[in-house]
């Protein structure tokens, strides 16, 4: 049997351009589909040849080559034509995107999530103990405003890929065995770019900065990671985007040390004060305390203000702050000041305090 031409079976002239051309198959496809003319060849037929034609006209390379040597022409191309109903509902598919927006019967990868995105955070004691809401500016991979994320250029759009037809896979049969594949051509998309955007070349997605901003809990220690849902990279092909994980590492403190929740404060003092005892003025995280020194103070005794430390994570209650006494034994004395710790020296030897009695007992 001769075969038809294929501007004749869609209905069109020679000179048509692409959109007539597609207007055409669309039109005879939701006619002849077979869905709609059950147990007829004929129109089952007529359906196949306006989707063969279809797919040699569409293509401009294949086109070339028919409009130039025909049906002979094409063969030499690995053309083979209309390979049967798997096609038949795959070509169909087309179509039922454009009106409806969805295909019965498409394999296209799904859309895939965006990348987590990690931001390292250094806050001062203060605020990992009492909390702060601030503002971090991170770069990360958004839609593109110029193409709205479609990757093709103004005044274009992405086109049904025509080897798998949107479905992002092909089918091979090998004897009783059907495999299916990824499409290599549109590499599973099922839609190909032939104008891609100058902006994001084709990507869809471009790196911007954004400003985002967090609230920092009391009680945050270095280590302690914040998530914030939505705030990574955009999703592709529809995919939600990730999500934003703040790290945070807390800076030394000038006068405090963390233990938990405690926080540890070296007191100094005299070691006049030490031996008399007396008053001193605390630096704690939010004020002051004073704080007496009994009598007889030794050297790394521990004083505690209950409630003075990190807040808890939980809401409930702070640590404490643990005061270490540090005693200073001056490295300058006047002569004055040598005269009166010899004369103090004498008189604690009067009193057998000079040394550890319990060790010349032993010799």
């Amino acid at each position: 049997m001769a075969e038809r031409d294929y501007y004749e079976i869609l209905g069109v002239p020679r000179n048509s351009d692409g959109e007539d051309i597609k207007r055409a198959y669309r039109k005879m496809a939701l006619k002849y589909h077979p869905d709609r003319n059950p147990d007829d060849k004929e129109a089952e037929e007529r359906f196949k040849e306006a989707a063969e034609a279809y797919e040699v006209l569409r293509d401009p390379k294949k086109r070339e080559i028919y409009d130039f040597y025909g049906h002979e022409g094409l063969r030499g191309t690995g053309f083979t034509g209309f390979r049967g109903f798997d096609d038949i509902f795959s070509s169909f598919s087309d179509i039922f995107e454009e009106f409806f927006g969805f295909s019965p019967r498409t394999s296209r990868r799904a859309g895939t999530a965006g990348a987590d995105l990690r931001y390292d955070l250094k806050i001062s004691l203060t605020d990992a103990a009492f909390g702060k809401e601030m503002e971090v500016e991170i770069f990360k991979r958004g839609r593109c405003d110029t193409c709205n994320g479609t990757g093709a250029q103004q005044g274009s759009a992405p086109e049904v890929c025509p080897h798998c037809y949107g479905r992002g896979q092909v089918r091979r049969s090998h004897g009783f065995f059907t495999i299916s594949t990824t499409c290599s051509y549109c590499h599973g998309e099922g839609r190909v770019i032939t104008n891609p955007c100058k902006q994001c070349g084709g990507g869809g997605l471009v790196k911007k900065r954004k400003k985002v901003s967090l609230r920092i809990p009391p009680g945050v220690d270095s280590g302690s990671r914040l998530r914030l849902r939505g705030e990574g990279e955009e999703g592709e092909r529809g995919g939600p985007p990730g999500d934003l994980y703040v790290l945070i590492y807390v800076d030394p403190h000038e006068f405090f040390e963390r233990e938990g929740d405690d926080i540890i404060y070296r007191a100094p003092i005299p070691f006049t004060m030490a031996a008399l005892g007396g008053e001193i003025d605390i630096p704690t995280l939010d004020s002051s305390k004073k704080i007496q020194i009994p009598k007889g103070t030794q050297p790394g005794e521990i004083f505690r203000l209950k409630g003075e430390g990190i807040p808890h994570l939980n809401g409930r209650g702070r640590g404490n702050q643990i005061i270490e006494i540090a005693v200073q034994v001056p490295q300058k004395l006047t002569k004055r000041q040598e005269e009166l710790l010899k004369e103090f020296t004498s008189l604690e030897e009067e009193k057998g305090a000079a040394g550890d009695s319990r060790w010349w007992k032993k010799k």
